[in-house]
């Protein structure tokens, strides 16, 4: 794997192979994580959510940067993530979000990991696991406070605070929950699910707890418990939807133009003749497209003509017509001359078109969007 900072010039854009550049820059990464841990302040543990490759920005290396950065807690979604995690971080925490998998309790066993217990059946697995080894094993609790999705019931945190049988051979190291809204402020379910989580912790006032992802954090301190789990902050994406985004970018994807060509006006560009010139245009084919996870929907169409932009020589430059397999169209007739040559270096997404602007066009969410970057791309990690 290359480590480099991302290409600068037309001539690095394309030194190192035909296809688009995915930068992570890790420095950008360390401070991000620095300024969620300075929110919630002394007293609370800012954990790192890893899960999916670590949004697509290669869980390895970012949970190694922020191990070094003073990152403890890390939480995955399957076994297989904390695995592989487990052999780069020897004395991480790791949690599973997803729980505990039938039949499968000796591989958290083996690399350390602790399963987020998200019923009932679940802990009455992991318990006779640790009986059977004779040994008490670690484990979190997730109670369901309100999204509906994991956790266990109100009803199970009592049975489990009152029948201790439930849990004989764990050591509960975490009591967690989920928030389902905590990008919508004033929305009526955060103040709800914080009061009915407020009520399962005084069943269990010996261990951690934990409620607020990214947007949660924001919520204020009420929120923050013993321990905080940002995902999509740490990675550039913004946890407060509606005001500016106080986090900087990580992904950054640099393509390059590979052909350009004059179109008369009125002929048609791309896939469907779906986007007509409206003048005498010059026309910019950059290498990315849905492959490398640039969304179809970014694109325009006569119907629809705002589709997304990228950014070249200082200018920003709108998508023409459909994306395709491994390439977009994008209508350079505004840019001066002297930025457009073929291996021109292309912003996609980065600095000038953010995650969140690039998502809004995809009509999804940048977590999606940092998720489904494709595995083509020559990748970077900026230090």
């Amino acid at each position: 794997m290359t480590h480099s900072a991302a290409p600068t010039s037309a001539r690095a854009a394309h030194s190192a192979g035909g296809a688009a550049k995915l930068t992570i820059d890790l420095t950008a990464l360390r401070s991000n994580w620095c300024y969620l841990n300075g929110k919630v302040g002394d007293g609370c543990t800012c954990a790192v959510v890893l899960k999916a490759n670590g949004y697509g920005t290669g869980a390895t290396e970012v949970g190694k940067t922020l191990y070094h950065t003073g990152a403890r807690v890390f939480f995955v979604a399957l076994p297989e993530e904390g695995i592989d995690l487990r052999k780069e971080l020897p004395h991480a925490e790791i949690y599973v979000l997803n729980g505990l998998f039938r039949g499968r309790e000796k591989f958290y066993y083996d690399f350390n990991l602790k399963p987020v217990l998200n019923s009932l059946e679940e802990a009455t697995e992991w318990s006779a696991f640790a009986q059977g080894l004779d040994e008490e094993l670690s484990a979190a609790l997730h109670f369901d406070t309100g999204m509906h999705r994991l956790g266990m019931s109100i009803e199970d945190a009592l049975k489990t605070g009152e029948s201790p049988h439930f849990l004989k051979g764990i050591k509960i190291d975490l009591i967690m929950s989920h928030l389902a809204c905590a990008d919508t402020p004033d929305h009526e379910l955060n103040a709800k699910q914080l009061d009915r989580f407020q009520r399962v912790c005084e069943l269990f006032p010996g261990a951690r707890k934990s409620l607020s992802n990214s947007a949660g954090i924001f919520l204020g301190a009420d929120y923050h418990f013993d321990m905080v789990r940002p995902g999509i902050a740490l990675y550039g994406g913004n946890p407060v939807p509606d005001d500016s985004n106080p986090m900087l970018p990580v992904a950054h994807v640099l393509a390059e133009i590979i052909s350009l060509r004059e179109v008369p006006h009125g002929d048609p560009v791309g896939y469907g003749a779906s986007r007509v010139t409206p003048r005498k245009s010059r026309i910019a084919t950059i290498n990315a497209g849905y492959a490398d996870g640039l969304h179809r929907l970014v694109g325009s169409s006569d119907d629809q003509p705002n589709g997304a932009r990228v950014y070249i020589g200082g200018h920003f430059a709108p998508i023409f017509g459909r994306v395709s397999m491994d390439m977009i169209a994008v209508d350079v007739t505004d840019i001066p001359e002297e930025h457009l040559s073929r291996g021109a270096p292309v912003e996609i997404m980065g600095a000038h078109v953010n995650v969140d602007e690039l998502a809004n066009f995809a009509q999804t969410i940048p977590y999606e969007l940092l998720c489904s970057l494709g595995a083509r791309y020559t990748r970077h990690y900026k230090r």
